[in-house]
């Protein structure tokens, strides 16, 4: 999950990027021109910014500019290589250029995340801490037994905090797509994280759809 700014200034184009991106387990800014992208840069952190080159007010050059080495990806109906060598000789970490399929965008997305986003090395809520480098859970400075798939399980839930997400979802995620079993597995492991840990408080039920690890901002 990463905090990713979308600067364009097509409002179908910016929208499908977000609801995409969403779906994901990305949270997303919208801004559609450059100005607007500056002020957001300003006051807030981002792990990424999409950027289209051609925006009122300031172009993509400008906002990058001013993006205090923010990574990015360039967006553009230029297909010119002076164009490209441009935005890479700043410091861009890619170049898409338009009309693209927006698998291609999602993939180019996490490929920069994995290169440039720094990943958690532990996670602590409430009395349940887990350290992702040892793979190990502690409650209250004890370490906790948890299955491989209760481990996973957890790591998903924490990776995707804040979201909700579906039992067909944390199925695909946590047992694969060739698993043959049903969602009443993710119930089983839910019950039993939020027994083991102490999380009774924090992993909410989504009615209708699946969990939800709640934590505060």
């Amino acid at each position: 999950m990463a905090d990713i700014l979308i600067v364009e200034d097509e409002f179908s184009i910016n929208e499908l990027i977000r609801r995409n991106l969403c779906l994901t387990g990305h949270r997303c800014t919208q801004a559609f021109d450059g100005p607007a992208a500056v002020s957001l840069l300003e006051s807030g952190s981002f792990d990424l910014i999409v950027l289209d080159i051609m925006l009122p007010g300031l172009d993509g050059y400008q906002v990058f500019e001013r993006a205090g080495g923010t990574p990015a990806i360039f967006l553009t109906a230029k297909s010119e290589l002076s164009d490209k060598l441009k935005g890479l000789a700043m410091g861009a970490d890619d170049y898409l250029t338009k009309p693209f399929q927006m698998l291609e965008l999602a993939a180019r997305v996490e490929t920069v995340l994995r290169r440039t986003k720094k990943e958690e090395t532990d996670f602590t809520l409430g009395s349940m801490r887990c350290d992702f480098h040892r793979h190990q859970v502690f409650l209250e400075g004890t370490v906790i037994e948890c299955t491989p798939k209760e481990y996973e399980l957890l790591r998903v839930l924490i990776r995707n905090r804040n979201i909700a997400l579906s039992r067909e979802k944390l199925l695909d995620m946590v047992w694969g797509y060739d698993f043959e079993g049903g969602t009443r597995t993710v119930d089983v492991h839910i019950q039993r994280l939020r027994h083991k840990l102490h999380l009774e408080d924090y992993i909410k039920t989504v009615y209708k759809l699946g969990y939800r690890l709640e934590v505060p901002e």
